[in-house]
């Protein structure tokens, strides 16, 4: 008999034992959204075709719209904007399990605000009166989303009660002011007069320009993103989502966080509307939130999470929505195709994470 002993087999350096599951996960992230999108198209496709219209026709025009002329991508930039903004709203308190339904009444009463500002003070030169705009609209949203965050740490108020019931007080509200308070008589419907020269948010480039805002919102989504993953307050803010039993145990305020989340979602959402009134339309008009809300829902589930995710989809959103115009009068297919479109991206999107937990459990 040998006394040679085999050396055991060596185990691979942590490094490589490690590269198969970040892979792994890396796909997990990007081939689903890869394959809903895919999947949306198709029945798309199947619905438009089964209306009579040609989908590949349709299609070419919600996907080049904001590519072919510079006005379709400074029009795509600009609804980037406040989709991102009102995505930001949701997904912020949703970071702590709670849900805001409220940013369009959060955009509307912030687009009153920095209105306010822009008339009274009409006179004051841009460097003082632009960003007394912005803030104003910031604050006006984060005082109207507080009052749901009071209702809500204080009387149990669920939030997504609050915040629907708030968003038909800001319907009101918008109202009032665009019809007695500064009302624009010549403009047909309910608006208010345009806001002081310096109040606008100046244009970058050519004719049409780019309103600084776009450039705004860029900084701002750096600064959500460290907040949200290198700070304390960011770190308790995904604890309390993820597991508030656990975050209770752990001494961290839940209801607090939980409020706060609210508040910083609707300051947000007011800075949307704040900008929407210094870089788009110069004024506040009904209508003017559009359907931002459901936007920033959808873009906002889209994310899963990811407040690194969030500007992309929203971009994705923002290419559909200014395309989908487009598609109305060159293939004639009503522009609510495009939202039917969006909703299943996130329907496959969900059905993904399903068969993904079950796949893990097996």
């Amino acid at each position: 008999m040998s006394d040679t002993l085999t050396a055991p087999p060596s185990a691979p350096p942590d490094g490589a034992s490690r590269r198969p599951s970040r892979l792994a996960e890396a796909l997990w992230l990007v081939v689903p959204y890869v394959v809903s999108v895919v999947l949306a198209f198709v029945v798309g496709g199947l619905v438009i075709a089964a209306i009579g219209r040609d989908p590949f026709a349709a299609f070419e025009s919600v996907l080049t719209t904001s590519f072919n002329t510079r006005f379709g991508t400074i029009e795509t930039l600009h609804k980037w904007v406040p989709v991102l903004l009102c995505a930001y709203a949701f997904a912020i308190p949703l970071a702590t399990g709670k849900f805001n339904i409220g940013a369009e009444g959060q955009l509307l009463v912030g687009a009153t605000g920095g209105v306010a500002l822009g008339i009274l003070w009409s006179d004051l030169p841009m460097v003082v009166l632009l960003p007394c705009v912005l803030v104003a609209g910031a604050l006006s949203g984060a005082v109207w989303a507080g009052i749901a965050a009071f209702l809500m740490t204080k009387f149990q108020v669920n939030e997504i009660l609050s915040t629907v019931v708030l968003n038909f007080i800001s319907f009101q509200l918008i109202d009032y002011v665009a019809s007695h308070v500064w009302p624009d008589r010549g403009a047909g419907h309910p608006a208010t007069t345009p806001v002081g020269e310096g109040a606008l948010l100046p244009g970058i480039g050519q004719a049409p320009p780019m309103h600084a805002g776009v450039l705004l919102t860029v900084v701002l989504v750096v600064v959500i993103a460290v907040f949200m993953r290198r700070t304390s307050t960011g770190f308790e803010m995904r604890a309390v989502g993820a597991n508030l039993r656990a975050a209770q145990v752990h001494g961290i305020r839940t209801s607090r966080l939980a409020g706060a989340g609210l508040v910083v979602g609707g300051a947000v959402a007011g800075l949307a509307g704040a900008i929407e009134v210094a870089g788009v339309h110069g004024k506040m008009l009904e209508g003017m939130q559009s359907n931002f809300l459901i936007l920033g829902i959808i873009v906002g589930l889209m994310a899963r999470g990811s407040m690194l995710a969030l500007p992309f989809i929203a971009f994705g959103i923002a290419v559909l929505e200014v395309g989908a115009g487009s598609m109305q009068r060159t293939a004639q297919v009503p522009v609510e195709m495009v939202l039917i479109i969006e909703a299943l991206i996130l329907l496959f999107l969900l059905l993904s994470d399903i068969a993904r937990a079950k796949l893990r459990r097996n």
